[in-house]
């Protein structure tokens, strides 16, 4: 195994520190001869522990050596998988090299560790190769990279050779793209890095548009814009503005799911963070996906100012915004920056001689936003109406007054009518029915 890792050619910037290249000191160790059991053994087992724990964060399950494979393949970028992330399988030199590669991979594949289990007294090779993985809840993992590298991995084991590799691995790239961004639907700023370096979000709410009750024109409104973007057309930005738990926020996520196969990914953004949006846009600009950043309850009060940076990056900086992003940003607030009493009055004492100018200023961030929808609070009946719609969709059984009833009542504790105080209602049905049940 060591020998044949030293070829590779395209793949060559794989982590030495991985299981791949450890297993492979391994191996080259115990066929030395200079080894000492125990501590070899100890080495081996550090590497099954990383196995496990990169298929449990991935939901692999059956082979999880040959699963493991595939997601190095699925996950490494270079110039030849990003490349034919846009193209897909091409003629050209690197191709001879890619063919090289594959034919590595294919003896990774069909790697026999027997005569190191059956020297070391082992089995847990064995036990990779025909593994039964525990049923797990969807969230724990991306279900979408597990099906997708479990699909690859079980591809290359029936190809006959490099070629066919070559062919299925090309494949996958010109369909699932390659890396974090092939991989995964949605991403954020690591947390407390000041480099502004992204990770995958792999835990996202799976909601549907459909699962939003009512708001069909403001649904409208954003499936148009997205799907003008995605289909290569001019499109807007997007701001979602209004009352607290009426959906905005839902349906942003519900567009990212709806769209995910059609190449859209999401990069969630804080106000804090918009130092880095010049960073994060160079690095997605010629990508082979349509990108959405977005901000959640965007606002900003009296004395910040990063306001004026996000309006020099949406329009109006020297480089021009690329054609594969766009701005989602949703808001309690139609005006985004806080104005106040004195903003308004002319005549109150300011050491700004140009007054108007300063209010506009603050007013025409919303102007960025080419497309605005309003989310607005539903009246009793529609309140009602979501109730219901809920209720059945959750085989609530309950007669219309009675559930009417403590629709209202609830509504009233709770914050006032709005989608997310109805489905809270509806949690709390569900609850008590359960304890029902159990009592």
């Amino acid at each position: 195994m060591y020998r044949e890792l030293s070829k590779l050619v395209v793949y060559k910037n794989i982590d030495k520190n991985s299981i791949l290249f450890c297993l492979a000191d391994i191996c080259r160790e115990f066929y030395s001869g200079s080894y000492e059991k125990e501590a070899l053994t100890d080495k081996i087992y550090t590497q099954i522990h990383r196995l496990l724990d990169i298929s449990t964060r991935y939901g692999f399950n059956r082979n999880l050596w040959h699963n493991y494979l595939a997601f190095l393949l699925a996950t490494t970028e270079n110039p030849f998988s990003m490349c034919s992330e846009k193209v897909g399988g091409s003629d050209g030199s690197v191709k001879l090299f890619a063919k090289g590669d594959f034919k590595i991979f294919k003896s990774l594949f069909d790697y026999d560790f027997s005569e190191i289990e059956n020297t070391l007294g082992i089995n847990c090779f064995t036990i990779i190769s025909e593994y039964k993985a525990i049923p797990k809840a969807e969230q724990r993992y991306n279900k979408n990279v597990s099906e997708r590298v479990r699909k690859l991995s079980e591809d290359i084991e029936k190809a006959a050779d490099e070629n066919e590799i070559y062919d299925i691995v090309t494949a996958f790239y010109k369909d699932y793209g390659v890396g974090m961004f092939g991989m995964n639907k949605a991403f954020r700023i690591i947390p407390g890095n000041r480099a502004g370096e992204l990770e995958p979000i792999t835990n996202t709410l799976e909601v549907k548009l459909s699962d939003l009750v009512g708001y069909e024109y403001q649904k409208a409104q954003l499936v148009e814009n997205t799907e003008a973007f995605l289909n290569g057309h001019k499109a807007n930005n997007v701001l979602l503005y209004g009352d607290a738990g009426t959906g905005k926020s839902t349906s942003v996520k519900a567009i990212l799911n709806e769209y995910y196969g059609q190449g859209l990914r999401i990069i969630e953004i804080y106000k804090h963070q918009f130092e880095f949006l010049p960073k994060i846009i160079a690095e997605i600009k010629n990508r082979n996906y349509r990108f959405i950043i977005y901000m959640d309850d965007l606002s900003f009060e009296e004395n910040e100012n990063e306001y004026k940076y996000l309006k020099a990056v949406i329009e109006g900086g020297l480089e021009i915004k690329p054609d594969n992003v766009l701005i989602y940003a949703t808001s309690n607030r139609w005006h985004l920056v806080k104005e106040t009493w004195s903003d308004r009055n002319d005549f109150s004492v300011t050491n700004d001689v140009r007054h108007s100018d300063t209010i506009e200023e603050k007013l025409s961030l919303f102007a960025r936003f080419g497309v605005t929808i309003n989310f607005t609070k539903p009246d009793q009946e529609n309140f009602f109406t979501i109730v219901r719609e809920l209720a059945k969709r959750n085989g609530i059984e309950m007669s219309d007054e009675k559930l009417t009833g403590e629709a209202r009542a609830w509504e009233m504790a709770h914050g006032g009518r709005s989608g997310r105080t109805a489905q809270q209602f509806i949690n709390h049905l569900l609850g008590t029915q359960d304890i029902s049940h159990k009592e």
